[in-house]
């Protein structure tokens, strides 16, 4: 399994990049998790939207969904060029029924619900999700194949169910959106870099990956909290950063 950072700011983009969005790959199948802001103008870089599988969408912040109306708009441009791959599932949340019906375009995009306490079988990927401690409804997602495990915090604050949930993944995904002297649960349901660092060894994972970072401070600083904490490699998110299963 292949796991590529295609955006990786919180709240909003800086200057050409993108917010949230990840490419899962295995055996040629392709998951893109998070559509955020910029996603699109950067996904050309990895694959084409027309070679997805399936979207995975943890919750309806715009962080982590502004572009997937863009998507819908490329998929049918594709489909009239005789480039379609059939309708495109998108799985997430339906507590919000508007939202999870925008999923929704004829014979473009069709909405899955993701359920707390069942396992999706998606493709190769099996996917299990976990309501996270925020103010959106949001889902943490651990998603597996036969050869590796990989955890995605999407957007909380530090709680100990996470730390199950997140136990002996072989990557980490973990939202850092505060340094460590910050209340980050203070400002709406996020971790900052000490909490990240604890989750990762109490649930002892193999690698550590710090994203939806801050645009403040310097992040080398984010690198040097969490391994006050956490032993193992831990790398900041950036454009293009990629993990393979060994």
């Amino acid at each position: 399994m292949q796991f590529q950072v295609i955006g990786y700011w919180g709240g909003y983009p800086g200057p050409g990049s993108a917010t949230a969005g990840y490419l899962l790959e295995h055996d040629g199948e392709q998951l893109l998790l998070d559509c955020g802001s910029g996603v699109l103008s950067r996904l050309p870089y990895f694959t084409q939207p027309e070679r997805l599988q399936a979207v995975l969408l943890s919750h309806y912040h715009y962080d982590h969904i502004a572009d997937l109306g863009v998507l819908q708009y490329a998929l049918l441009v594709q489909q009239q060029l005789g480039n379609g791959n059939g309708v495109l599932p998108i799985y997430a949340p339906n507590h919000d029924e508007e939202a999870f019906q925008r999923l929704q375009r004829p014979n473009i995009t069709q909405a899955f619900p993701l359920l707390p306490d069942k396992k999706e079988q998606i493709g190769l990927f099996q996917v299990e999700v976990l309501p996270t401690q925020h103010p959106e409804y949001c889902l943490a997602m651990r998603i597996a194949t036969s050869e590796a495990t990989i955890v995605y915090t999407a957007d909380t604050a530090f709680f100990p169910k996470l730390v199950d949930f997140a136990a002996d993944a072989d990557l980490l995904v973990a939202e850092c959106s505060f340094y460590g002297g910050m209340d980050a649960q203070a400002y709406g349901g996020h971790m900052n870099s000490y909490d990240v660092g604890r989750l990762a060894a109490e649930a002892r994972v193999g690698s550590l990956l710090l994203t939806h970072l801050p645009h403040f401070g310097q992040h080398d600083q984010l690198l040097e909290e969490a391994a006050e904490h956490f032993t193992g490699p831990i790398a900041l998110a950036r454009e293009g950063w990629r993990w393979e299963a060994r």
